[in-house]
């Protein structure tokens, strides 16, 4: 079939616009346009990447110049990405993803296992098990480089579902959907002030003494948080304390906690020491609040080096030799 010469001729300018567009697109845009889309405010991505709100429009401008085609829709201070622009958005994941891994990539050997794994974590996990693997698994792989970052929980599943790490240790409280999760530990919170409150020391505290006590919170202690059971059950039992310091870092509620700001929920298998040494003060209910799980979390979708590959494979054995025991 012969096509009439002005339809050929768009066809041939179509597939030359295509090509262009593949050999000459500025994937720095790409990159500025994937941090605004996560961000989802222009004044946020230009602080993110330390330029200005007018370098970033431009940015977005002339990206939707090469695409020949609008990303977002302005709504006042506000905006929402287009049809086009949610797609462009994925598929600029997945490109930082790719870009990200390409160190670790170049880095593997062929004569046994070597490269690098990055795990984000937060803070203060303790666990034996954990221990006794990066011990056996350094041993039997010792060319193999660990990188650990810690992190919020949010931003660790953040970076995950960004395919910018191998996997992460942190709270997931609902299933993300491209995200694999096996328990590592699970942590009993319970309520703790330090030498200077006033209820420190006392064995005669009850829930009622606790309703109006101020609180030092995790920031993911609220309504849609990781820690958001902390929350309701402080609405359930009628706490009327407000919150006079916050943080997300277990590092610094710690802090506050010990310096008499507040009382603070805080998960009591690593304060054995601080309690020993008079830092802290278990407060009641005896039995707890709530018991909060600790995952090894994963990208099912993304493609793992070999190093990465062995390290969570081998993660994944230590955790199912324990679950069957």
């Amino acid at each position: 079939m012969i096509l009439p010469k002005s339809q050929s001729d768009a066809l041939v300018n179509k597939w030359e616009g295509r090509r262009f567009l593949n050999d000459r697109l500025d994937w720095n845009l790409l990159r500025t346009y994937l941090v605004i889309g996560q961000e989802g405010s222009i004044s946020r991505a230009a602080a993110r990447l330390h330029i200005t709100q007018s370098a970033v429009s431009q940015a977005l401008k002339r990206l939707e110049e090469q695409l020949e085609c609008a990303l977002i829709l302005r709504r006042g201070p506000r905006f929402d990405l287009t049809a086009a622009g949610e797609e462009v958005l994925r598929i600029a994941t997945d490109i930082y993803g790719g870009i990200s891994r390409i160190g670790a990539a170049v880095e593997e050997r062929n004569d046994g296992v070597a490269g690098k794994v990055r795990l984000l974590s937060i803070s203060r996990v303790q666990s034996a098990l954990y221990d006794e693997f990066l011990a056996e698994f350094h041993q039997a792989h010792p060319r193999v480089e660990l990188e650990i970052e810690v992190l919020r929980s949010s931003d660790i599943i953040s970076s995950l579902l960004q395919k910018t790490a191998t996997a992460g240790l942190g709270l997931c409280r609902i299933a993300q959907p491209k995200l694999e999760r096996r328990q590592l530990l699970r942590q009993r919170y319970a309520f703790f002030c330090g030498q200077r409150h006033p209820l420190f020391g006392r064995n005669d505290v009850s829930m009622e003494d606790l309703k109006g006590e101020s609180f030092v919170s995790f920031v993911s202690d609220q309504l849609g948080g990781n820690l958001s059971p902390l929350a309701v059950f402080r609405d359930q039992q009628g706490f009327t304390g407000r919150i006079v310091a916050s943080s997300s870092s277990f590092e610094e509620i710690h802090r506050l906690v010990c310096a008499g700001f507040g009382i603070g929920c805080l998960p009591e298998h690593v304060l054995s020491k601080d309690i020993e040494q008079g830092l802290l003060w278990r407060l009641p209910p005896a039995e707890g609040i709530v018991d909060v799980d600790v995952f090894l979390l994963w990208n099912r979708e993304q493609k793992m080096t070999i190093a990465e590959s062995v390290f969570l494979e081998s993660f994944q054995h230590t955790l199912a030799t324990v679950e069957n025991l």
